[in-house]
């Protein structure tokens, strides 16, 4: 008797999963301050050159002739020099002078980082490569915390992420300058993958394999719902200090679960821990108030020992990415299935940080981002095994692409509509990234499974580092980043008709599986096709039957 069947017998889903599950779901909303809070943290408003004749504390405010006569229309990073005689101002030269002081539009933001560091002008780049390098945490986070979880525990490494992320989380509202602001922002950026990813691994493993579906995808509304709630924290804190500190301190809440959230039953079982994971089961089972036979957890036992013995004689090498590009069925398939990642997680994010550039109210903006994935996501629920993973991904691209191109021939001073087809895009890449991971999954063979989301999620990240910098190109254009996450997102959805399907498929075990899978339509061919390719593709060893999520993209 494995595992899953023990999980059938104590409820499926019962109180005491319920209970854990709701709690671990609940440190999806510090992940999203964090992921989200650049926003506001490195937001950007209207800014001009200091004139010397300006004191400290000027407004930014300026009669309308003599802004003309200031600066020039098309640089804001310069001035002319003025003076002042017979009671009017007239232009000394006609050449131009570098700022040396700037100030800002105090009407949206009290301040921001960019403000304090003065990340304008010549230093404009700074703040793009700030979010930049919080994506290279989250890449690097999930790379370390992930094999630490797999080593030590998900317990451990849960809450030690917890720990240092709220540490660096205050450090990054306290730093003096830009470098010391960006590398705490690093740390935490590596810790949201630490917490989530964690997190998300402890909830996937303890529930059965008819809810999993439904238990990651409302994982996420969970993330969107801290998504919005970081909307309401900017709202009422309007200095940039202060709100990273609000930001960061919810995640001492979480450090109380360390009594109460268990450690993986799977992973305890796959380390020879039986007698602790037996404990677990106990526990849930007296919650639950079901009675599990002393004869089913003796199989329990029997079976997690068994299981990893034969790993151990069956594993004569680990799987690596080399071998989903050996052969060309399966290359092909890998190689669309890292270019729909690529443009998922670059749209996804480029969006989510883009809502400054969009016009208007920019809460309201944010605030409608993150409220249309509720919709994305229940959208999921309801038609991925109705309609299948193929058409969800590639329409859902589809509608992307277009509803983004279409801000092109949208008049600027239109925000509204600009917003709308904003968001519409928005929606139907959240719905996307919901697909690709269950799609790419199923793709896989068992044998690399863990190795092809992994190696699908550290490509993704580099996308994600570029968004901002793409962002920062609506200064030459303020439709172009729209423009160019819409033809990305079309490109990607025509190329999704290249996978095969996988809904109400076989699950692919071996190479010669996924070599196979999508030759033929009948799912007969390819069994047998999959029989004969064993005998001439080198079959791999079957991993653990866990798929560890590091290919989220939380």
């Amino acid at each position: 008797m494995g595992y899953d069947e023990v999980i059938v017998q104590l409820g499926d889903f019962g109180r005491y999963q319920k209970i854990i599950y709701v709690l671990i779901c609940l440190t999806s909303i510090p992940v999203a301050f964090h992921k989200l809070a650049g926003v506001f943290l490195l937001a950007k408003p209207d800014f001009r050159c200091a004139l010397p004749t300006d004191l400290d504390g000027a407004s930014y405010e300026l009669p309308a002739q003599l802004r003309q006569l200031a600066y020039p229309a098309k640089d804001s990073c310069a001035y002319y020099e003025l003076a002042y005689t017979n009671g009017s101002y007239h232009r000394l030269s006609n050449t131009t002078q570098s700022c040396s002081r700037y100030i800002y539009d105090q009407s949206k933001y009290l301040n921001s980082a960019v403000t304090e560091f003065n990340l304008v002008c010549g230093r404009g780049f700074l703040a793009a490569s700030s979010d930049s390098m919080f994506m290279l945490g989250v890449l690097l986070g999930s790379i370390i915390f992930g094999q630490l979880s797999d080593k030590y525990g998900r317990k451990p490494i849960f809450f030690g992420s917890l720990v240092i992320q709220v540490i660096f989380g205050v450090v990054a509202a306290l730093a003096p300058e830009y470098f010391t602001y960006t590398l705490a922002r690093l740390v935490v950026g590596s810790t949201t993958s630490g917490v989530f990813l964690v997190a998300y691994v402890i909830a996937m493993e303890m529930v059965g394999p008819t809810k999993r579906l439904y238990a990651g995808i409302f994982v996420m509304m969970f993330f969107s719902m801290g998504y919005m709630l970081t909307a309401v924290f900017a709202y009422f804190i309007h200095d940039w200090r202060w709100l990273q500190i609000g930001l960061t301190l919810p995640g001492l809440v979480f450090m109380c679960y360390h009594w109460i959230i268990p450690e993986s039953v799977r992973w305890l079982l796959s380390k020879g821990r039986n007698a602790e994971a037996i404990q677990i089961i106990q526990k849930a089972a007296h919650f639950n108030r079901v009675n599990i036979t002393k004869e089913a957890l003796v199989a329990l036992l029997d079976d997690g020992v068994s299981c990893k013995q034969e790993i151990k004689e069956e594993e004569t090498r680990p799987p690596s990415v080399w071998d989903l590009l050996r052969y060309p069925n399966l290359r092909r398939k890998t190689l669309v299935i890292f270019f729909d990642w690529l443009v998922c997680t670059g749209v996804y994010y480029g969006l989510s940080w883009s809502t400054n550039n969009l016009g208007g109210n920019v809460l309201l903006n944010f605030l409608i981002s993150g409220a249309v994935e509720i919709p994305a996501y229940c959208f999921l629920l309801l038609t991925l095994n109705r309609w299948g993973r193929r058409s969800i991904l590639c329409g859902c691209m589809l509608v992307a692409g277009v509803s983004l191109l279409l801000t092109i021939i949208v008049p600027q001073q239109m925000h509204w509509l600009i917003v709308t087809c904003a968001m519409v895009g928005k929606l139907a890449i959240t719905g996307s990234y919901g697909t690709i991971y269950l799609f790419s999954s199923e793709q896989f063979p068992t044998v690399v499974r863990t190795v092809g989301m992994g190696a699908a999620s550290m490509v993704s990240r580099l996308t994600g580092m570029l968004a901002p910098y793409l962002n920062a190109l609506a200064t030459v254009w303020p439709p172009l980043p729209l423009v160019i996450y819409g033809a990305l997102s079309l490109a990607a959805g025509f190329m999704s008709l290249l996978l095969p399907e996988t809904h109400n498929k076989p699950t692919l075990e071996t190479i010669a599986d996924g070599e196979r899978f999508g030759k033929k339509e009948a799912t007969d061919a390819y069994m047998e096709a999959g029989k004969e390719l064993r005998e001439t593709l080198e079959a791999q060893p079957l991993n653990a039957a866990m798929i560890k999520s590091n290919g989220h993209k939380y």
